[in-house]
């Protein structure tokens, strides 16, 4: 496991402010936890310098996919009333890793569809996008195993090989996707805290993106997402004026996080 001291503080920091009542729903949960990392610097992979995948735990560096994991675990744990340092560990690797087993780079859920897909059988979420009318698309997964070269762990052949396993698999499922013409008429069944991944049109890949739906003064759904930009940020424009912006954007899928068993 690779964790420092500062990770330890930050946690039991977060865990003290938690105040949660047997009224509080799972999603406004998450968002309680997402807006308390507001200002965490963004920096991307940083999963991907372990050489052996070890279990990494950063809560002072985040990406999109490592927030979103984060908030979903701590709110999870939360939930049922378990929110200590010594069962943290356990519930990310359960979350992060295809059936909570890490074994090896290639057993983590790269995908954020297979992501959802996954920790919907673990009965931590439910992914919605076809209740709130999406559409169905086919698409060959394979972004990974064509661009090799772009991850240093996939030069080990048995770790392509497992790869392109995974992604052949992911291409014979229908991905459901809310197009982004149509989100601004939808955004009324998104409830705090809801996953919202954006979907792309860039060959093999299937999101870009993710963050949590949040609904602000404005009645508007938002996204409280760890930027590019440099930070945990609430977006400035409501989200279907957001994504006009995001270059080759094609709409969204959404989960639903579940309450904690």
């Amino acid at each position: 496991m690779l964790v420092t001291a500062q990770d330890e503080v930050i946690f039991e920091t977060l865990a003290a402010k938690v105040e949660l009542d047997a009224d509080t729903s799972i999603g406004m949960t998450m968002v309680e936890i997402g807006q308390s990392f507001l200002g965490t610097p963004y920096v991307a992979n940083t999963l991907d310098d372990t050489g052996n995948e070890a279990l990494v735990i950063n809560l002072r560096e985040l990406d999109c996919t490592t927030f979103v994991e984060n908030v979903l675990v701590l709110s999870q744990l939360a939930q049922a009333d378990k929110l200590t340092w010594g069962n943290y560990p356990k519930m990310l690797e359960h979350v992060r890793y295809r059936n909570g087993e890490r074994n090896g780079y290639p057993s983590r859920l790269h995908y954020l569809t297979e992501w959802m897909q996954n920790n919907s059988e673990k009965g931590l979420l439910k992914v919605i996008t076809r209740d709130v009318h999406g559409v169905e698309l086919l698409k060959t997964i394979d972004f990974m195993g064509t661009h090799r070269n772009s991850y240093p762990a996939l030069a080990d052949e048995a770790n392509w090989e497992a790869v392109r396993q995974v992604e052949s698999q992911l291409s014979e499922v229908p991905l459901w996707i809310l197009p982004q013409e149509d989100i601004a008429q939808r955004e009324h069944l998104m409830q705090d805290g809801d996953i919202i991944a954006l979907a792309t049109d860039i060959n093999g890949l299937d999101v870009t993106h993710t963050g949590l739906a949040l609904r602000l003064e404005d009645g508007r759904i938002h996204l409280l997402h760890a930027s590019t930009v440099g930070e945990v940020v609430i977006s400035e424009k409501p989200l279907a004026d957001y994504l006009k912006g995001i270059k080759r954007n094609i709409g969204i899928i959404v989960a639903r996080p579940l309450a904690a068993k």
